[in-house]
């Protein structure tokens, strides 16, 4: 059973799994081995073998630079700074932004000791300089860490030139007022835009 217990340790070490689902996580791909374990062991594998970080953008792909980098139709004077790849995937699925990305590795910490040094900082402003990008948008989460690292980068992206805007923060479509937080109204009226007649 030692094999067992690794994998149901394994699988519990997954976001949103606790050592009760892991165990049931287990079992269901143990009762279903040909059909599902076997292929996403397989897939497992294939995926650490040949899946990299892109070298300019941080992305994750199975060739460098990734296939958004390399991408002649992407704005080329636009970078999207984001935390992690999870915001990268967001954006993307909103089909609402066409320029590149760069993939930070995580926010600015002083309780988890990460500073600068700890995130590809230092690569976005050799990147900003190098390729004279005209914008760099913030897209942080609207958390202290988040907020705290766009501060930070707006500061070191000073000396470069580049337009530096930000995600607006309020109101999501579809929110009631009544059901948000008090900072995000805070957000949404300082953010407040002026409307004109058509």
């Amino acid at each position: 059973m030692l094999e067992l217990d690794r994998l149901i340790l394994l699988l519990s070490k997954l976001p949103g799994l606790g050592p009760r689902s892991a165990r049931r996580a287990a079992l269901f791909l143990l009762k279903r081995r040909e059909s599902l374990m076997e292929p996403l062991a397989a897939a497992l594998a294939e995926t650490a073998a040949k899946v990299q970080p892109c070298s300019l953008c941080g992305n994750l792909d199975t060739a460098d630079p990734c296939a958004i980098c390399r991408d002649p139709r992407r704005d080329q004077g636009m970078i999207c700074i984001v935390e992690d790849m999870a915001d990268l995937w967001a954006i993307e699925r909103s089909a609402s932004y066409n320029g590149l990305y760069h993939v930070l590795g995580g926010t600015l910490s002083a309780l988890d000791g990460i500073g600068p040094e700890d995130l590809r900082i230092e690569a976005l402003v050799a990147r900003v300089e190098k390729t004279k990008a005209r914008e760099a948008i913030l897209a942080m989460n609207a958390t202290v860490e988040g907020q705290t690292t766009a501060h930070y980068i707006l500061d070191r992206l000073a000396e470069t030139g580049v337009k530096v805007t930000r995600l607006a923060h309020g109101v999501p479509v579809g929110g009631e007022l009544d059901y948000l937080d008090d900072g995000t109204l805070s957000a949404a009226l300082a953010a407040r835009k002026l409307l004109t007649p058509d």
